[in-house]
């Protein structure tokens, strides 16, 4: 039962709450009850993570205690220097990263100049061509990975990092052409009339006007296109034959396979540290994220 002083604290603390404020009874436990439904589907999601660290802390043996141990004791900091010294990480991250930094460069290039043109450029069947590019979202990756490994052998690029870089200089991908085309068609037409008639060429406006404004949706492009390079298991798994060539995935995958017996808290430690750049990247460009995907009218 809620007695008359607390009443009081919770009547200043709804008026303290500016988003609160005006709410009928009935509006205020609705928005309460979407709170708690949202706080534990964020903490559900959120356990197999924690369970991730919590594990990656622990004795090999309380791996899998039951009731789980979600406190480690003792904490074991030296399994992440033992999992990340069994097998030769650095070397794995190294690979990952030249193979996302080439495709970061090839699909911001690429997509938004294909996207540039569908947007803003007018020439015959440019709708119909643009549904062509959109319709190529329908095909499973799975369809296409006899006939490119095909074509990737016959040019002699297997074992190298040809097959999971060249392809991005090509377009960059449906979706990111699709977001940045929306992005680029809420930039007014005026912008690059005023251009032209001060004499700027078409690549010009591109260059010099669009892209700077296109920064959010840009950068969207670019988390997307690191995680799907940074988490890429078919692809490497498909072209790369010598270890020393393995990515960041395909080095997790065959580190259970390098020992005789499974050490679940390593392999936990290893997993963990390699999903840290991941989340890291995220929260540093949390804020271009949202509002890229806001304002390329993907909201909703």
């Amino acid at each position: 039962m809620v007695t008359p002083s607390k009443s009081l604290v919770m009547r200043r603390s709804l008026a303290a709450m500016p988003a609160l404020r005006g709410l009928t009874r009935g509006e205020w436990w609705w928005r309460a009850f979407v709170w708690v439904v949202l706080l534990v589907g964020a903490f559900i999601m959120a356990l197999p993570f924690f369970w991730l660290v919590s594990s990656s802390l622990k004795l090999e043996q309380r791996v899998f205690q039951f009731p789980p141990q979600w406190i480690p004791d003792p904490v074991r900091f030296e399994n992440y220097i033992e999992a990340l010294t069994y097998k030769p990480f650095h070397l794995y991250v190294k690979n990952t990263l030249i193979i996302v930094i080439l495709n970061e460069i090839a699909v911001l290039w690429s997509a938004s100049f294909c996207a540039y043109g569908f947007a803003r450029i007018q020439f015959p069947g440019r709708d119909f061509w643009f549904g062509v590019v959109l319709a190529t979202m329908m095909v499973p990756y799975f369809v296409l990975m006899v006939p490119t490994f095909v074509i990737f052998s016959r040019l002699q690029w297997i074992d190298t990092f040809l097959p999971l870089t060249v392809p991005a200089f090509f377009g960059g991908g449906a979706f990111n052409i699709f977001l940045l085309r929306q992005f680029f068609r809420t930039i007014p037409a005026e912008l690059a009339d005023a251009a032209r008639i001060d004499g700027c060429s078409e690549f010009g406006i591109y260059a010099r006007i669009m892209l700077p404004l296109a920064k959010p949706a840009l950068t969207t492009v670019a988390i997307f296109t690191f995680l799907g390079g940074w988490n890429d298991f078919i692809g490497p798994l498909l072209y790369l034959n010598s270890p020393e060539k393995f990515t960041v995935s395909i080095g997790l995958a065959t580190f259970r396979s390098a020992m005789y017996t499974p050490r679940w808290n390593l392999m936990m430690a290893a997993s963990a540290a390699m999903v840290l750049p991941v989340i890291l990247v995220f929260f540093l460009a949390q804020r271009y994220f949202v509002q890229g995907i806001v304002m390329s009218g993907l909201k909703g």
